[in-house]
């Protein structure tokens, strides 16, 4: 193989670059401006353009030690960004990467697919074999001093030209339609990795900040009256969209069993954020999505450990999904993706219904203190969501029995997903039914809410995680519900008057001070205004 100057090698992988790896970035572009007329040299432009500023970029960083190792991390990492990019049309952001890396395996093994083989082999193995052969031929010292210089000026001098001559043009590109620089492979995932390790690095040792250690819980009786202890359980539901609920008006009965029981059905619930690694730490949080960020969920104690302050209830948190994205920290947590914990597991996963298997004994072995027990659903995470109930939840047909969802109709997406709901529907009916022999003993509660919603192909979008400025409201509109046990609980609310404010717009920023309300705990960090049951709540 012929030598090749460390520049040519360059200037031919962000040729590459920009003409495989940018798929979704250029279509993107042309549905926005159109290939039509004078926009097709706009379109074209953005090519020369980005392969000009890449040229830079690497030219920059290039040295008779980085360059291949540099272009070959890339090429690697790229042809994966490409595959989600074109099959998904998720964005590789910051919190995508955070999200990526607190997800296990088996949720990985869900996104595998012969189509992601065929990437790898083209746009990762067969490049990444060309860069490592290919022989660069280094010049004296001066001279490679010289053709970096002489590289680099050129590609500013281009970029110049293209942005002075189209001025109009990027004008609108980089002011009215910012999210499409979001698509732009590599640029945009090197950006995120960058502010990703950026704020991981300068976030410096993490110092715990206690919150609410004033709490405690105010009883409704005397000493001389016999008060029932709490039993409440928060069901935190995994990608379920409000829009697909019967109970929202889905035309379709994907909540047969719940609609039978005594629901407040919250239908205008939105999260935090748009991905797990991002909504479940702030819906638990005090800060509210306008003031939540990452590092002040790990350094500030959420509602669990307010809760905890009180030294009158105890927490269990079991889960079948990840794991608590730091939010269980400080409680009793107990993995239910395995049968080594979860007896209710099949040929395909651990089923959700597994976690309140032993309850019964949790609760007998806390019967002196309130009780909250978490369950965190597997629920309808994608995209196998063929894979998220049994079979005989298969009611909707025909399904997508794929991964690939781009391969299935709309329809058969839908009904796949619509089964995993069906499957939430008798978890949380059966939640229920747990808990309601308990209502003679204890005041019991159920408070189900998503963590976040999920695309299923409205205007090519699959799956969930884009920036929330630009996230459909079909990744941010979640379901949501409460029921309250018969007896004690029941009647410490109006419920005639409860049903009047439901169907107000609520968010996860509610969860909080709803938790508090619910325990009746008094803490200088509750808000009774942001307590969605406050106004119901009838006097003592």
């Amino acid at each position: 193989m012929r030598n090749f100057s460390q520049y040519k090698l360059i200037f031919l992988s962000t040729l590459f670059f920009t003409l495989f790896y940018n798929f979704s970035f250029f279509t993107n572009v042309v549905n926005t401006y159109s290939f039509q007329g004078f926009n097709k040299i706009y379109v074209l432009s953005t090519a020369i353009l980005l392969i000009s500023f890449l040229t830079l970029f690497f030219t920059i960083l290039s040295s008779k030690y980085t360059t291949k190792p540099i272009l070959l991390i890339t090429t690697v990492i790229s042809a994966f960004t490409a595959y989600f990019m074109d099959t998904y049309h998720v964005v590789i952001d910051s919190e995508m990467i955070r999200n990526s890396l607190q997800t296990n395996l088996a949720e990985s093994s869900d996104l595998f697919s012969f189509k992601l083989v065929l990437y790898v082999f083209f746009l990762a193995i067969l490049p990444s074999y060309f860069i490592y052969k290919i022989k660069i031929e280094y010049k004296p010292f001066r001279k490679e001093l010289f053709s970096k210089l002489k590289t680099v000026v050129l590609s500013i001098i281009v970029i110049l030209i293209i942005l002075f001559s189209f001025n109009k043009f990027y004008t609108s590109f980089f002011r009215e339609h910012k999210p499409l620089r979001f698509h732009v492979n590599p640029i945009y995932w090197i950006y995120s990795v960058g502010n990703y390790i950026n704020k991981s690095l300068n976030s410096g040792p993490i110092v715990l900040k206690e919150i609410g250690t004033d709490a405690k819980v105010i009883p409704e009786k005397t000493i001389e009256e016999e008060e029932k202890k709490e039993l409440i359980i928060m069901v935190v539901g995994e990608a379920a969209r409000a829009d697909r609920f019967s109970l929202n008006g889905y035309e379709k009965d994907t909540n047969p069993l719940l609609k039978q029981e005594e629901i407040i059905n919250f239908p205008n619930m939105y999260s935090c954020g748009t991905a797990t690694a991002q909504s479940v730490p702030c819906m638990f949080s005090i800060f509210d999505k306008a003031d939540y960020d990452y590092k002040k969920g790990i350094s500030t104690q959420n509602v669990l450990d307010v809760l905890k302050h009180t030294n009158n209830i105890d927490i269990l948190w079991r889960d079948n999904n990840s794991d608590s994205k730091g939010v269980a920290l400080r409680v009793d947590f107990e993995d239910y993706r395995t049968s080594q914990t979860n007896t209710k597991c099949d040929d395909v996963e651990c089923r959700d219904e597994g976690m309140l298997l032993g309850l019964d004994e949790y609760i007998k072995n806390h019967k002196d203190k309130d009780i909250l027990i978490v369950l965190h659903q597997m629920g309808n995470h994608g995209p196998a969501y063929y894979k998220r109930y049994p079979k005989e939840f298969e009611k909707f047909t025909p399904v997508c029995k794929t991964n690939q969802l781009e391969e299935c109709t709309q329809e058969e997406v839908s009904n796949a997903y619509d089964n995993a709901i069906l499957y939430t529907d008798y978890f949380l009916s059966k939640v229920i039914n747990f808990l309601k022999p308990y209502s003679n003993t204890h005041e019991t509660a159920m408070f189900y809410m998503s963590d976040h919603g999920e695309s299923l192909g409205e205007n090519g979008f699959y799956l969930h995680g884009m920036p929330y400025m630009i996230a459909p409201n079909e990744q941010k509109h979640i379901a949501s519900l409460l029921w309250l046990g018969d007896g004690e609980m029941k009647a410490d609310y109006n419920i005639e008057k409860l049903n009047t404010y439901k169907n107000k717009e609520f968010s996860q920023d509610n969860l909080f001070h709803t938790l508090l309300g619910l325990f009746e705990v008094e803490t200088d960090v509750y808000k009774k205004d942001m307590d969605i049951l406050n106004d119901s709540r009838k006097p003592e």
